[in-house]
C-alpha cells in the first residue's frame, strides 16, 4: 500500500480525517494538525506496571501530565474516539528497555492485559503560541521538534525511574514572555517552559544534537525555552526496563477528539 500524501492543510483537519490519514500509512510528525484539537503521548503497559506508572505520573506532573487513562485492552479512550493500535502515524516497541520496531500499526503486538495512558502534549499548545504571534520554529522549517534527555531526575517511583525529557523551541528574546504567559495558561499540556536560556544547565552539550526529534535553526537574538516533554515516560522505560511497553513514536502523537480549550487554565 502507498503512503498517502501529507494534507495541503493539516491545521485544518478534524482529528478523525487526520486519525484515517495515519491509519492509511501515513508517516508524519503531528506539529500543526487538527488545529484547536489537543494532542496526547502515548504509553501502553501490562496491567501489573500500570499503578507504578500512573504514581510515577502523579510525583512529575510537569513532564506527565496524565488526561487519560483506559480499561486494560481497551483501544480506544474517552478523549480519543479512534483505535489506539492504529490511529498514530508511527509507534515504539519496547520490550526489557530496548526499543525493537518502529511499526506503523500495532495491532499484532497489543495485548489484552495493556494499559494505555494518554499525557499531555506541547503541541496542543503551539495553536495559541501562533495565534498570540509567537513563531513555532519546527513548524515553519516542516521538521519534528527537537527534544533532548536532560541532567535532572524524575522522582522514582516503584519500577520506574528516568530522567526528564525536554522539546525545546527557539523565541525571540522580546517574546519569551508572551511565550510564557501563553504556555503557561495550559498546565495539563506541559504549562510554561521549565527552563529558559542556557542549555549546559540541562546537560544539553549542543542543541543541533537532539536526542529525538530534528534540529531547528536557533537565529540570532533568539533564546532556547525548554518545556518538560512527554517522552519522558519513554525515557523511564529505557532506564527501567520493563519487560514489555508500547509508545508513540517521539513528535507522532495521539490527535484527541478534545478541544484544547478544555486544558486551559482560566
Amino acid at each position: 500500500m502507498n503512503e498517502p500524501a501529507s494534507p495541503a492543510d493539516p491545521a485544518a483537519l478534524t482529528p478523525g480525517e487526520a486519525r484515517a490519514l495515519f491509519r492509511a500509512g501515513l508517516r508524519a510528525p503531528t506539529a500543526g494538525y487538527s488545529a484547536g484539537y489537543t494532542q496526547a503521548n502515548l504509553l501502553a503497559l501490562p496491567r501489573d506496571l500500570a499503578f507504578d506508572f500512573l504514581l510515577f505520573a502523579q510525583r512529575n506532573p510537569r513532564s506527565c501530565p496524565v488526561l487519560d487513562v483506559t480499561d486494560p485492552g481497551a483501544v480506544d479512550a474517552s478523549i480519543f474516539a479512534g483505535d489506539l493500535r492504529t490511529d498514530l502515524p508511527e509507534y515504539r516497541v519496547y520490550r526489557d528497555g530496548a526499543q525493537v520496531d518502529a511499526p506503523a500499526d500495532v495491532s499484532d503486538v497489543w495485548r489484552p492485559d495493556l494499559v494505555a495512558f494518554l499525557i499531555g502534549c506541547s503541541f496542543t499548545f503551539e495553536a495559541p503560541l501562533l495565534r498570540a504571534g509567537v513563531p513555532v520554529r519546527h513548524i515553519e522549517q516542516g521538521r519534528n521538534v527537537p527534544m533532548y534527555t536532560t541532567n535532572r531526575p524524575c522522582r522514582p517511583a516503584g519500577r520506574f525511574s528516568g530522567p526528564l525529557v525536554v522539546s525545546m523551541r527557539p523565541v525571540p528574546a522580546d517574546q519569551v514572555a508572551d511565550a510564557v504567559r501563553v504556555t503557561a495558561r495550559y498546565p495539563s499540556v506541559h504549562g510554561a517552559p521549565v527552563h529558559v536560556g542556557d542549555p549546559a544547565a540541562l546537560g544539553i552539550g549542543d542543541l543541533a544534537e537532539p536526542d529525538f526529534g530534528d534540529p531547528v535553526d536557533v537565529r540570532p537574538g533568539e533564546v532556547p525555552l525548554f518545556w518538560a516533554c512527554g517522552v519522558t515516560p519513554q525515557a523511564a522505560v529505557m532506564a527501567s526496563a520493563p519487560p514489555f511497553a508500547i509508545a508513540h513514536a517521539p513528535g507522532h502523537m495521539a490527535v484527541t477528539d478534545v478541544a484544547d480549550t478544555r486544558y486551559q487554565a482560566p
